[in-house]
């Protein structure tokens, strides 16, 4: 048996609701083989992020060859990552992969800690989107990116269209801290998909933005098209925060193993 492999590039969460924790998790449940390259270390818990330490570029480069090179990828992930220098190793190393690559361009936690310098944002637009197949940016991204705002439905298009000007493939708009039904955005440019979600009265939605992305990949890696693997990573992320569950004294994760409970 040979499982498909997905890489993820990201942060550890010592909490374990969010990073490489939650991507490996979600992997796991999606029937891939998760992968890992650490990017920066957190003190993260319910509460917030205490402290956050970056891992050098050699280090980070090392990590990334011994996977790629021996064990090979059909998908790769990206989430915090933390620096300029981080930003342009992992956007160089991307390009030369032959795999999909989804970039989750993380900006702040869920609790509003800031996980990248604001020096590396100009990285992110012109380095990293670049090489990605599929970005997936929350409203505040879009905004810390693009400087659109996002106040309704209406301005999704928007917010896509100015994302893609710097070079994704595709771009998903994740418009879950909009009013109402939980709608996303997807579109090529030319394609264009609204996926709806009834919105669940749970507060502990901590890590969803990286399940997401690492729910993305993994269809990749099964050998899905775009708005497939989309669409059914929004299905499963939806019944992950329904299930999302209370840990410590602050904002829970959400359940990725909530399948295996149903």
């Amino acid at each position: 048996m040979s499982l498909p492999r997905v890489l993820t590039v990201a942060g550890s969460d010592s909490g374990g609701g969010a990073g490489i924790q939650a991507d490996l998790k979600t992997m796991l449940a999606l029937g891939v083989h998760g992968m890992s390259v650490i990017t920066a270390v957190t003190a993260q818990n319910s509460l917030g992020v205490q402290g956050a330490w970056e891992l050098p570029v050699a280090a980070v480069r090392a990590q990334y060859r011994s996977v790629v090179d021996d064990i090979g990828v059909q998908a790769v992930k990206t989430g915090m990552l933390a620096s300029a220098e981080l930003v342009e190793a992992v956007a160089e190393l991307i390009s030369g992969t032959d795999a999909p690559a989804v970039v989750d361009p993380v900006g702040v936690s869920k609790h509003g800690d800031p996980l990248l310098a604001a020096s590396a944002l100009d990285s992110v637009r012109t380095k990293l989107l670049p090489v990605a197949t599929v970005a997936t940016p929350n409203l505040d991204e879009v905004a810390q990116l693009t400087g659109v705002r996002v106040q309704s439905e209406d301005d999704l298009r928007r917010a896509a269209d100015a994302v893609l000007a710097y070079g994704p493939r595709w771009v998903l708009i994740k418009g879950g801290h909009l009013a109402g039904e939980a709608v996303d955005l997807l579109t090529d440019g030319a394609d264009e998909y609204r996926l709806r979600a009834p919105r669940h009265d749970n507060r502990h939605t901590h890590g969803t933005g990286c399940t997401l992305a690492s729910a993305v990949a993994s269809g990749l890696a099964k050998g899905l098209s775009v708005p497939e693997a989309v669409t059914a990573a929004k299905e499963y992320v939806t019944g992950a925060i329904a299930a999302g569950f209370a840990l410590g004294a602050g904002i829970g994760p959400v359940d990725h193993g909530w399948r295996f409970r149903a």
